[in-house]
């Protein structure tokens, strides 16, 4: 029995990845920038459109840092993210001393409320004087958010919108790349996205003039003279030259990629539609979104009774779920005060024994011990959702057969 991963890297038929790094070991360019990496820049200029620029990054996080400084954000500042997010869309809001303000989900696309984001604006300025500096939706899941309204708001209020599309490569609003909208656009490349570069980001601008600043930041931000001179703070967040190569050969089957999630996530669609109590997470209706469904996810009632539900939580995990290696601590207790539902992990652990790897949606940053005291505007939804959902193979390895595999497990354990 072969095991069935959420998301793995699949490199490209021709091997192309193996051409450019094999390129930049022969020129000896094994260094943050080069060829490669001015070439995959290029690359995802021409596939975002819009006439935007692109700096190829070490990783999204620090894209999503690098935006947030070019917005202005620094101590004492507060700043607007979605909650229902993985904790690189916040995390860089305290790197520079500021406050995250967490903002609730929708139910169509569990993305950034708009209507919460407005009140949270206003309640911002009425309790601290000043506008926060910056707003961070994010492509859940590679879901589009509802940009329309977000970008109507913040340009109304004139608040600069980071578009954190880490998971949402290639996925589209009314036809246009997400991370082209606002301000600034985050994509990631890490090794179970839609591409990869091994490890990655890259940052969208929208004019040469901001390119030029995020880049200096990106460089340590050196001066033009003959030496070593620095008049800010800068870092060192250049992709290197291998990994770009690597992404180079990448964008030659990213189109492949996007139709093979859409593909897997149609199956499940269909193979689930008539399990009582199992819910495909899939886009609205209506016309505007185009989901690259980077995982597919689903939600369980919480009154279906699943095999083995007596038993979750009742043993402490001592190894990461989902691959963090050994950089994990042993939880003092085997539950918290939010969780999945039982029937939810007992689905999970279920899968795990049938080698299918299946994860909880992202836990909602405001429950979040580490943001326990962070403002946060919520109508419930991310926690309900988080309670109910499970993430499940979707990668360019889970084949047709894995997916009913998968089905059939599921459904295998309900009772």
């Amino acid at each position: 029995m072969h095991r069935i991963y959420l998301c793995l890297a699949h490199m490209s038929e021709a091997g192309l990845e193996q051409k450019y790094i094999k390129e930049a070991f022969d020129t000896n360019w094994v260094a943050p920038l080069g060829p490669n990496v001015n070439a995959f820049e290029k690359d995802l200029e021409k596939f975002c459109g819009q006439q935007k620029r692109v700096v190829a990054l070490s990783a999204g996080t620090a894209a999503v840092h690098l935006a947030l400084i070019a917005c202005g954000v620094g101590p004492g500042d507060e700043v607007i993210v979605q909650s229902f997010t993985f904790c690189a869309s916040s995390h860089p809001i305290v790197y520079l001393g500021a406050t995250p303000v967490f903002v609730d989900s929708e139910r169509d696309t569990w993305n950034m409320d708009p209507d919460l984001l407005e009140e949270a604006i206003k309640d911002r300025i009425a309790k601290t004087g000043k506008k926060p500096k910056a707003i961070v939706p994010v492509a859940l899941y590679g879901m589009p958010y509802k940009i329309d309204r977000i970008m109507e708001i913040a340009n109304r209020y004139e608040i600069p919108v980071v578009e954190d599309a880490a998971e949402g490569l290639g996925s589209r609003y009314n036809g246009r790349i997400l991370g082209t909208f606002g301000k600034y656009g985050v994509l990631s490349f890490n090794g179970n996205k839609m591409i990869t570069t091994s490890g990655g980001g890259a940052l969208i601008a929208a004019s040469d003039d901001e390119w030029r600043e995020v880049m200096m930041y990106a460089t340590q931000y050196r001066e033009s003279y003959p030496y070593y001179q620095h008049e800010k703070i800068g870092y060192n967040y250049r992709m290197s030259n291998i990994c770009a190569g690597i992404g180079r050969g990448q964008m030659t089957i990213v189109n492949d990629h996007l139709a093979h999630h859409k593909h897997v996530q149609a199956l499940y669609e269909e193979l689930l539609a008539d399990v009582p109590g199992v819910i495909v997470h899939k886009q609205p209706a209506t016309g505007e979104y185009d989901s690259n469904y980077w995982l597919c996810t689903l939600t369980l009632d919480p009154e279906l009774k699943v095999m083995g539900q007596e038993n979750a939580y009742k043993t402490i995990v001592t190894g990461a779920v989902g691959g963090a290696a050994g950089v994990i601590h042993t939880a003092s207790s085997a539950v918290t005060d939010c969780q999945p539902n039982d029937n939810v992990e007992a689905i999970r652990i279920a899968l795990d024994k049938a080698g299918i790897e299946a994860r909880p949606l992202w836990k909602p940053m405001h429950k979040q011990p580490v943001y326990k005291d962070a403002p946060a505007y919520v109508n419930g939804v991310s926690e309900e959702i988080f309670k109910m959902g499970l993430c499940l193979p979707a990668g360019p390895c889970v084949s047709d057969d894995d997916v009913k595999y998968i089905v059939d497990n599921i459904i295998r354990n309900i009772l």
